[in-house]
Order: C-alpha cells, then structure tokens, then sequence
C-alpha cells in the first residue's frame, strides 16, 4: 500500500464559516503555506481548471482543491461553470485579488488586499 504526502490543513474552517474579510492573520496563515501560494500565483496567470492547476504546479489534485477551496472562502478566488460543447463541465478559477501588501503600521501589522475590477 502507497502513501502520499498531501498535507492537510485547518485554515480556514470550510463552508460553515467562509469569510470573505479575511483578518490580516488568517491571510498571512494563508499565504503562508507554499503550496496556497502556488496555486494562487497559477490562477493569477491565468484562470484555470482544477486539473490544469495541479499540472502547471506539480502539485496532486486534492491539495490543489484543498487551496482552491481556501482561497475562495477567503473571497480571494473566483469560480465560473464552464460547459463544454459536448455537455461536460467543469469549474475555472480565476484570481479576484489583484494583489496583496503586507505593512508595518505603529507596531502592527498591515495587510491590504486589492481586488480585480
């Protein structure tokens, strides 16, 4: 029997609290992770499917839509249906965050996130 390292994480709680506001310390957890920044610069290139994510990255598909799912709770990711000609379908992410600062303020910290138009 094989294992797989595809670590798993608490950040945030999913579904029940989704927090589009996110605190400055549930976005630095966040984006503290490697592999939530790597997904997140993927859909900042370009919107993409789940599959392509985890291709483009090199990371497995369930940490992938682990991220995905992190992300959008923290209203940082966008989702859209796409429908294929032939009926399938499938979600694309796409960056709703333009960019993210980190700032010292008085002795606190500072995070400011700016959002696509």
């Amino acid at each position: 029997m094989s294992t797989h390292a595809d670590p798993v994480r608490d950040y945030p709680p999913h579904a029940e609290s989704a927090d589009p506001d996110p605190s400055p310390e549930e976005l630095l957890e966040l984006f503290g992770d490697q592999y939530t920044r790597r997904v997140f610069e993927a859909v900042s290139e370009a919107p993409r499917g789940g599959r392509e994510i985890a291709d483009v990255t090199g990371i497995s598909r369930a940490t992938v839509y682990r991220r995905l799912n992190d992300l959008e709770d923290a209203g940082l990711v966008a989702t859209e249906l796409v429908i294929a000609d032939d009926g399938n379908h499938h979600e694309r992410y796409e960056a709703a965050a333009q960019s993210l600062s980190v700032g010292l303020d008085g002795g606190s910290i500072d995070v400011a996130v700016q959002f696509a138009d």
